[in-house]
């Protein structure tokens, strides 16, 4: 009896599951077909699910146009700079705030914490203000320049809540053999949080690829747009007919890198949960 309960629960989860996976990726399936559909297929009144007669044309349109090109590079060029510089200088901070003991840590790290509950938003006018006294309105530069400034407390308690748990003995025995603070960091450190370290990467990058607001005020000039801010140039408020098969190719080429990324590292975030849940 108790077997036949256990296998009838079994069904139902997986019945349960799929059917949650099936509504979660219908978006993805909706964006995808519509980037095969033609232009009176996708400002039809009714819902076609799937083309009649599936067309590349709005790709090989998109893949033409200077100004996707433009901005797939860009977007390419200011996540990989932002990335790097936000991910070496949340894990440098991580480590001063981990293993390395000095006055007042505790203090400015509950200070650190604290900035979470500040809203995005209301930083907008200040920061806007203090890069335009810096003339870099126009520019890369403040979308960038902050991150190797350790942008993101989040990320730094993550890392640090990670690197905590790695033994002191580990540092003192390095110190004791004439290692110094970046060698242990470099060394020691780093191989020990390589899954930690890959879910905040996969975090930095979802959040830099898919950035909108902050492009869309500091770039200004349509040469420097990334993608998200291209893609949403290309839905005219004032039209009745919308061009939403390249919108939606432009939205399917703007995932793929996301998803790229997501396979790539998702054996380093399974086993960073795996090692979560054992050492809890």
């Amino acid at each position: 009896m108790r077997t036949v309960w256990h296998i009838t629960k079994r069904i139902v989860l997986y019945i349960f599951l799929t059917s949650a996976s099936i509504v979660m990726s219908f978006p993805l399936f909706w964006m995808i077909s519509s980037s095969f559909k033609t232009l009176e297929e996708t400002n039809s009144p009714g819902i076609i699910l799937w083309p009649a007669h599936p067309t590349l044309d709005a790709y090989i349109a998109i893949f033409k146009n200077i100004d996707f090109l433009r901005s797939y590079f860009n977007s390419v060029f200011y996540t990989s700079l932002s990335l790097i510089g936000t991910l070496a200088s949340v894990a440098v901070v991580a480590y001063a705030f981990s293993r390395v003991k000095w006055p007042g840590r505790n203090v400015v790290f509950f200070l650190m914490l604290s900035t979470m509950m500040i809203p995005p938003q209301a930083l907008l006018v200040p920061q806007y203000v203090f890069f335009n006294k810096l003339h870099w309105i126009g520019s890369f530069n403040p979308i960038v320049i902050p991150g190797f400034f350790a942008g993101g407390a989040a990320m730094i308690f993550l890392l640090r809540q990670s690197m905590a748990q790695i033994p002191v003995e580990l540092d003192e025995s390095a110190f004791m053999d004439g290692a110094n603070h970046l060698q242990v960091f470099w060394e020691i450190i780093l191989p020990l949080v390589k899954a930690p370290l890959a879910i905040v990467s996969t975090f930095l990058f979802v959040g830099l690829w898919n950035s909108l607001l902050a492009p869309l005020i500091y770039l200004q000039t349509i040469s420097l747009y990334t993608l998200p801010v291209y893609v949403s140039t290309l839905y005219n408020i004032n039209s009745a007919v919308q061009p939403w098969p390249t919108i939606m190719t432009a939205a399917v080429l703007t995932t793929v890198p996301l998803m790229v990324v997501f396979f790539i590292a998702q054996r380093y975030i399974l086993e960073g949960v795996v090692i979560s849940g054992l050492k809890g």
